[in-house]
């Protein structure tokens, strides 16, 4: 069998490993980006350059949601992340 050389995730898997990763345990979380913006001057060749930019995802990373962000974009920490219960003594 061949090797894989490409895994794809979508977004709502992206944010539940970024909340593991975070050791978030509470809240409701969203997908944010911090992009980097450049204008330029883009073509083939000199003579059909046009106006244009270049975007750069700079940053990846969970933001907690706002009230207003539809709810099949939040994931529940508390649901993908729970707490450890702590050991009675």
């Amino acid at each position: 069998m061949p090797e894989a050389n490409q895994y794809l995730f979508p977004h709502k898997e992206l944010l539940e490993m970024m909340i593991k990763k975070a050791g978030v345990h509470e809240g409701r979380w969203i997908v944010m980006a911090n992009l980097g913006f450049s204008p330029g001057n883009f073509g083939p060749s000199p003579d059909q350059m046009s106006p244009g930019a270049a975007m750069a995802i700079l940053q990846m990373g969970i933001q907690r949601a706002p009230p207003e962000v539809p709810p099949e974009m939040i994931v529940d920490a508390a649901v993908v992340n729970p707490a450890p219960k702590k050991e009675k003594i």
